[in-house]
């Protein structure tokens, strides 16, 4: 009896896409706010490799299963290396992101609040979830933010004028816009430091201001060096008004000699 072998199948190999070609965000000012808010995120953190800060890519939750995903504008997840991804699985990295901000507008709004509130809640189990309406239109208040508790959902309480992260240690405060060049944004959101009191700013803010004040440094030293120079000039010429004061009182003591 002869018996027959035959090699086994390969499991096709999933292809998790990187992109659904949907825009990032509806205007400049969902736009600008999120890259802002990245960027102060990325420069706050820049010096901790185990967090990691993205936003608009895919979050894949479910092993082999790509329709099973969403994109939020901005997240933070502890404890990850922050290398570059080109998509983040959950079930790669071994947790959920810990901190999520989605800047809604009028054609998200609806999912904001219920599909991804839910999927957050219930399924990724997200710490912290917050909303920021730039336009102040769909939200009121236009910034709102929710705690995990026992595994639901609570509203955060406003404190100070602001929402606090306790997964960032930081605070979220809302100020008057508009963004340069963009009407459309009636409120900024801006993330600042408790401890130190200073807003987060952007690298590209802090080049900015470290741009500044090398030029008042620049500025202040040139006129320092005049002033001295200037100093020396009028202290030489003194110099020389006593010394032809001296000679002429000489020659004058000779003169009457």
């Amino acid at each position: 009896m002869k018996f027959f072998t035959y090699p086994l199948e390969k499991p096709k190999e999933v292809i998790y896409p990187e992109s659904d070609g949907k825009p990032m965000a509806e205007t400049d000012a969902h736009i600008d706010q999120i890259i802002d808010l990245r960027k102060a995120l990325q420069a706050y953190y820049r010096d901790n490799p185990m967090v990691y800060i993205s936003g608009n890519i895919f979050i894949y939750y479910l092993e082999n299963d790509t329709r099973e995903q969403v994109s939020p504008d901005l997240f933070v997840v502890k404890g990850v290396p922050k290398h570059r991804r080109r998509y983040y699985q959950t079930w790669v990295e071994g947790k959920a992101p810990d901190f999520v901000l989605e800047v809604t507008s009028k054609k998200t709004t609806s999912e904001d609040f219920n599909y991804k509130y839910e999927l957050y809640e219930r399924i990724l189990k997200v710490p912290e979830y917050f909303l920021f309406d730039p336009a102040g239109k769909y939200l009121h208040p236009p910034l709102q933010g929710h705690r995990l508790v026992s595994g639901r959902y609570s509203p955060i309480v406003e404190i100070d004028g602001c929402l606090r992260s306790e997964e960032l240690k930081l605070e979220l405060h809302v100020e008057h816009g508009p963004l340069e060049e963009i009407p459309e944004s009636t409120w900024v959101l801006r993330i600042y430091d408790p401890l130190t009191g200073e807003m987060l700013f952007t690298v590209d803010e802090l080049e900015e201001e470290l741009q500044e004040l090398e030029e008042t440094l620049q500025r202040e030293t040139v006129a320092r060096l005049e002033a001295e120079a200037r100093a020396r000039r009028e202290a030489e010429a003194r110099l020389e008004v006593e010394l032809e004061l001296e000679r002429l009182r000489k020659e004058l003591e000779m003169l009457r000699a």
